[in-house]
């Protein structure tokens, strides 16, 4: 299945087009946005923190945060009495953005890092490297891009 688009389509007029990779990458799909998840991972969790630890401008970070919790993948939270000030914490949601970030570790480890990898993600448990395995629902088998087939869903054909 292809899906054709307009060439005039606005980046973010991607979230109504009946795609469920479009739809994610107008939330995320810019370079900041997903900077940003990964430093929430990383337990940053206040304005002044995210801004000194990207060096993002004020207005940049102040709107891809409104967009993460308009889009309910970063809550905002009180943290303090008297002048109420905000953390931002991933939401269930937000978190389900893990394997994404991995899959992306993953290919910039392989194909972006000639002195090795950077950063090590480590299993608590076992201490093993943690990586993404894509596989089969039914047969568990891993497959990679020549092994899958698209067709329409249902919500395509609603479209």
């Amino acid at each position: 299945m292809q899906l054709r688009y307009d060439r005039r389509v606005r980046y973010e007029d991607l979230i109504s087009q009946p795609c469920s990779i479009s739809r994610p990458l107008a939330v995320l799909g810019d370079r900041w946005t997903f900077v940003i998840v990964k430093q929430a991972f990383a337990g940053v969790r206040r304005f002044e923190d995210f801004q000194a630890s990207l060096g993002i401008s004020r207005s940049r970070l102040a709107d891809r945060l409104e967009r993460l919790v308009e889009h309910g993948i970063l809550s905002r939270e009180p943290y303090k009495a008297g002048r109420v000030r905000h953390e931002y914490r991933l939401t269930e949601k937000g978190i389900e953005l893990y394997p994404i970030l991995i899959a992306i570790r993953d290919w910039g480890d392989r194909n972006m890092a000639p002195d090795g990898p950077p950063v090590h993600y480590r299993h608590r448990g076992c201490g093993g490297e943690a990586h993404v395995r894509l596989e089969c629902e039914r047969c568990a088998e891993e497959i990679g891009a020549r092994d899958v087939e698209a067709s329409p869903g249902p919500g395509a054909l609603a479209a």
